[in-house]
């Protein structure tokens, strides 16, 4: 049997307001509550709340055969209590079938496995702990912020205990080999790596609305068809992508929750093929190779490495100054204080920081709360500057 296995982020960061520099020392408030409560209720209502009940009708109808599996950021949980508390037991119902897998990742949705083991071991904790106490699921499977992945990596993650990690299927760490296979990490026996099949999983997050696309319209049975090519070529098909596609990237008017209804059971026609989570295809499966990244690679932009994050000098004197804090900040013992340290870890405060150009920048300012990346920065520095003098630097 081809396991088809989807795989969708969950995620809202905690956005900062317009900060100013007459407000360091003064105003200790530095997010968006308004803009972070909006944000969410607007997405709740175009995407999670309708998909999910689309995934759990799905699962009604088809049970075993029909399977998904999520990561859920901790500050999307928090957003869920204090915002959209249906959102949060739409997805509590979703976990009670049975059918669906919760991954672990960072609590903050940070880069801390870039900077700080210790940083990055203590919000994965954080991680699995929410995901007991809001699901009944004890994480086995782990994904890194935004698929970032290297050796280093997946060595911490068999580390820390992990039995599967996620990355993007990317050319340079596959050579001439497909995605659609279970692979083990270079130098790190005991974990087994899923790679996204980023163009299966890129024409629905992507390009599922764009009329100049050659393969516009796309339907479930041509989908279908296109994976059921897969047959005798590989184990697996892993379609990852941001639950965001349904009903926020690509608008309900584009026929996305009518696609996401029909494609199951069009791809169930075929008895070779049936839906798997991370964990059981991980598990029916052994590596048929290695995967060797030394240089971090991602699922984001074009170049799929680390520049949405770090491609200028605003975002890398961003990130050099707060991960600077994490001594002085554990100093104080203040879990407030430490709270506000990982928020403004969020790697999105760095995303919306970015210059590119062309169809990446587009994608970058469509996320970006704010004018410019400019603005972006500006607003992050005077927080910082403000958190720095309330650690008495």
């Amino acid at each position: 049997m081809i396991a088809v296995c989807f795989y969708f982020e969950v995620h809202q960061p905690f956005r900062l307001r317009p900060y100013h520099f007459f407000d360091v020392g003064v105003d200790p408030h530095y997010l968006d509550e308004q803009k972070n409560r909006d944000i969410c209720r607007k997405v709740a209502n175009k995407c999670y709340l309708p998909a999910n009940k689309v995934l759990l009708d799905l699962i009604k109808l088809y049970g075993s055969d029909f399977r998904v599996s999520f990561s859920i950021t901790g500050t999307a949980i928090e957003q869920f209590r204090m915002y959209s508390p249906e959102t949060l037991d739409s997805f509590r119902k979703l976990a009670d079938t049975g059918q669906v897998e919760f991954l672990n990742e960072t609590y903050y949705h940070t880069l801390a496995s870039l900077y700080s083991e210790n940083e990055f071991r203590a919000q994965v904790a954080k991680h699995g702990q929410l995901m007991r106490e809001e699901f009944g699921y004890n994480p086995v499977a782990f994904r890194n912020t935004e698929l970032i992945y290297s050796n280093h990596i997946a060595w911490l993650a068999r580390e820390m205990g992990f039995q599967t990690i996620l990355l993007e299927g990317i050319e340079r760490v596959l050579d001439w080999r497909s995605p659609n296979h279970v692979y083990a990490p270079e130098h790190s026996p005991g974990i087994k790596c899923l790679l996204k099949n980023y163009r299966l999983s890129d024409d629905v997050a992507f390009r599922f609305s764009d009329r100049n696309w050659k393969d516009w319209p796309l339907t479930a049975e041509k989908f279908a068809g296109w994976v059921h090519q897969v047959a005798g070529n590989g184990t697996t098909i892993n379609l990852f992508m941001d639950y965001e596609t349904f009903g926020e990237h690509q608008w309900e008017d584009s026929g996305i929750f009518s696609f996401l209804k029909e494609l199951p059971g069009r791809i169930l026609r075929h008895p070779d093929f049936c839906f798997r989570t991370v964990t059981q295809v991980s598990r029916a499966h052994q590596p048929v190779g290695t995967i060797d990244a030394h240089s971090p690679i991602s699922w984001a932009d074009i170049e799929r490495d680390l520049s949405a994050w770090m491609g200028n000098s605003m975002q890398k004197e961003a990130i050099r100054g707060i991960y600077e804090l994490e001594e002085a900040v554990h100093a104080t013992g203040d879990p407030a204080l430490l709270d506000i340290f990982r928020k403004l870890q969020t790697s999105d405060h760095f995303y919306y920081m970015s210059t590119k150009y062309w169809s990446d920048g587009d994608v970058h300012k469509y996320f970006s709360p704010y004018g410019t990346p400019h603005d972006a920065y500006i607003y992050y520095m005077n927080a910082l500057h403000d958190f720095r003098e309330r650690l008495g630097m």
